[in-house]
C-alpha cells in the first residue's frame, strides 16, 4: 500500500458505496495507531516526515468515506462522472418545484413545531436520495446517475442547514 492507493484500498474495503461504519472506525483507529507521528518520534526526519503523511492520508480518506456525501462524489469520481457542482447545476424540473416550495415554506413558516415538520420532510427526502445512491452506485453502476443524486444531495443539505439555523433562532 502506498499513498496513492485509494481510500478504499487503504482501509481494506470493497470500492462500494455502502460502508460498515463500525468496520471503517476499527480500521481507522489501527492505521492511526500504526502511522501515529508520536510512535515515530525518536526516528530519523525521514521517517517522521513519512508518519506525517501517513496520519494526514488516513484523516483525509477517512473523513471522506465516514461522509455518505463525500463518499459517493469520491466514487462518481473514481468511476469517471465527476460532481462538477460548479458548473452543472442542471436538475430535473420536479426537483426544482421541491426546492422552490421548501423555500417558500421556509419564509412563510413560524414555529417550531412547522420548522419541524419541515426539518422532516427534508430529512425524508434525505434519505431517499441516499437510497437512490446506493442503489446507483451498488447495484446499477450507474455513476452519471449517482452524480445527479449527489448534486441534488448537496441542495438537500444546503437546505436542511438553513431549516437548523432557522431552529436555533427560534430557540433563542
Amino acid at each position: 500500500m502506498n499513498l496513492q492507493s485509494s481510500d478504499f484500498e487503504l482501509f481494506g474495503l470493497p470500492e462500494a458505496f455502502s460502508v460498515d461504519r463500525t468496520t471503517l472506525d476499527a480500521r481507522w483507529k489501527d492505521l492511526q495507531r500504526q502511522a501515529h507521528p508520536d510512535r515515530h518520534a525518536s526516528a530519523d526526519p525521514a521517517s517522521q516526515r513519512q508518519a506525517m503523511q501517513w496520519s494526514v492520508r488516513i484523516n483525509e480518506a477517512y473523513q471522506r468515506l465516514k461522509d455518505p456525501l463525500r463518499r459517493a462524489a469520491y466514487l462518481c469520481e473514481r468511476r469517471g462522472a465527476p460532481i462538477e457542482a460548479e458548473n452543472n447545476t442542471a436538475m430535473p424540473a420536479d426537483f426544482l418545484m421541491q426546492q422552490m416550495h421548501w423555500r417558500e415554506s421556509l419564509d412563510e413558516t413560524e414555529g417550531v413545531a412547522a420548522l419541524e415538520a419541515l426539518s422532516d420532510e427534508v430529512a425524508e427526502a434525505r434519505h431517499e436520495r441516499l437510497a437512490a445512491l446506493r442503489a446507483a452506485l451498488d447495484e446499477e453502476n450507474d455513476a452519471p446517475a449517482a452524480a445527479r443524486q449527489v448534486r441534488a444531495l448537496m441542495f438537500i443539505e444546503r437546505f436542511a442547514r438553513d431549516v437548523e439555523d432557522r431552529l436555533d433562532q427560534q430557540g433563542q
